[in-house]
């Protein structure tokens, strides 16, 4: 089996990485793709209490399990199925219910500390960080929690003065320096788009 190709997503919170995948995805046609969230790999809480779960600090590397993350992409390299864990917004840990995700000839990787894990960022053929204006990733982010995860506005707020951002320019932003792209979101980006769409079909048809 010829190896998929893996393309790394990473950037700040609600940078757009998101919306670069999908404008990269609507260019790519007649391929097999898969999209793997590492937000879907925080680690299992279920042993804590919602007190505990909510003292976590998620913008953190420790808080996901990139062990198992970094053992699921060898297993889609190797032509394995894997059974892809999905997280629950609500209660802070995983759902039960899984994912089985088949292997793919293109792999897209996307979350905040995709580029942070050397073994992680050593398997990806691509590597691109979406980069936005830090008031607009804050404004992004309050919309996301408070309509998608049901979070108030106080919570929101507090969480991103004492994690989001800190942790942001303390793990986040350093991995800008291992990307062979980086794409700035608050302009068009249809060029880069265009490039990444071109790269990627170079590697298939080798």
């Amino acid at each position: 089996m010829t190896k998929p190709v893996i393309i790394a997503v990473t950037g700040g919170s609600s940078s757009g990485k998101t919306t670069v995948v999908n404008e990269i995805l609507a260019l790519i046609k007649d391929e097999k793709i898969v999209v793997i969230r590492q937000d879907d790999y925080y680690n299992e809480q279920s042993h804590m209490t919602m007190k505990e779960r909510l003292a976590v600090n998620y913008d953190h590397p420790l808080s996901f399990d990139n062990d198992l993350f970094f053992n699921h992409i060898n297993d889609l390299i190797n032509g394995k199925s894997i059974e892809k864990p999905t997280y629950d917004y609500v209660n802070y840990t995983r759902a039960n219910a899984t994912e089985t995700i088949h292997p793919a000839k293109i792999i897209f990787l996307e979350g905040i500390l995709i580029l942070e894990d050397e073994r992680i960022r050593d398997l990806a053929d691509i590597k691109i960080f979406v980069e936005a204006d830090e008031d607009l990733r804050f404004i992004r982010r309050l919309k996301r929690d408070i309509v998608e995860r049901g979070r108030t506005l106080d919570s929101v707020i507090e969480q991103y003065l004492d994690a989001v951002k800190p942790m942001h320019y303390a793990f986040v932003k350093p991995t800008k320096r291992y990307a062979d792209i980086i794409i700035p979101n608050d302009i068009s980006h249809d060029v880069a788009v265009d490039l990444i769409y071109a790269k990627i079909m170079t590697i298939i048809n080798k």
